[in-house]
């Protein structure tokens, strides 16, 4: 079991308590509206899904910034990078790069032997994406990976799992029947209407419950970062030059 005890390099100015007054408040109302939209039954953590329509629209600095609020209120946390094709947890958290969600479902290691413990802040677990496997969709739609979280459940509060974007791979979609709740990171002048009305369809055939939006790179006085709730998504996502 891997434990960081010296505070890891990671990237600056993006993470916790390097972000602005305004993005920090941003995260903290995504983890309010999270705790009172995801219900929570029993004992049981509520698992989380971070996706986007793109590569580059933040969702991974997103679900890191999640789990960070959620750990910082004193929740157990756990990330778990599902994005097994372009994994980039790891560089952002400034931990070693080991063996991940990959290995365990190909059954060569198991969850104890990769996790990291308390990154960043007491209380945020992470497991990476391990090695890059020729079939990330079908790890992810195994029986195994459904254990996986089964087993995970019980230990935690949260488990946020940071998807590949929806508008270039089926993962996120696969995925979604395993979570309580779907956020979906968009980025101003990147993301185009069409883009996210695409992705937004597909979650709706698949009945995902979509919990909210964060509003990425926004140029405004008050920061980087906004967070809305679901409602007429068109109005999130700016146009780009196609």
């Amino acid at each position: 079991m891997s434990n960081n005890a010296k505070k890891p390099s990671r990237e600056p100015g993006m993470i916790g308590n390097d972000l602005s007054f305004a993005g920090k408040e941003a995260y903290n109302l995504l983890r309010t509206n999270i705790m009172f939209s995801v219900r929570n039954e029993g004992k049981r953590a509520r698992v989380i899904g971070v996706t986007s329509s793109l590569h580059g629209e933040g969702k991974s600095i997103t679900s890191i910034n999640l789990a960070y609020s959620l750990a910082e209120n004193n929740y157990k946390v756990l990330i778990i990078e599902c994005d097994m094709r372009l994994p980039t947890l790891g560089k952002k958290l400034g931990i070693p790069r080991s063996g991940g969600l990959s290995n365990i479902l190909a059954g060569l290691e198991s969850e104890n032997t990769i996790l990291h413990k308390d990154v960043v802040v007491r209380g945020l677990n992470v497991v990476q994406a391990g090695d890059i496997p020729p079939n990330p969709s079908e790890l992810l739609g195994s029986k195994q990976f459904k254990a996986l979280i089964e087993n995970l459940i019980p230990y935690y509060d949260f488990i946020v799992l940071d998807l590949p974007p929806i508008g270039e791979v089926p993962d996120a979609l696969i995925v979604s029947k395993r979570v309580d709740g779907m956020v979906v990171v968009v980025r101003q002048d990147f993301t185009t209407q069409s883009d996210l009305a695409n992705t937004m369809r597909q979650l709706d055939l698949v009945n995902a419950k979509v919990v909210g939006f964060v509003y990425n790179d926004a140029s405004n006085k008050t920061g980087r970062y906004r967070y809305g709730k679901y409602g007429k998504y068109g109005k999130y996502a700016k146009s780009r030059k196609k």
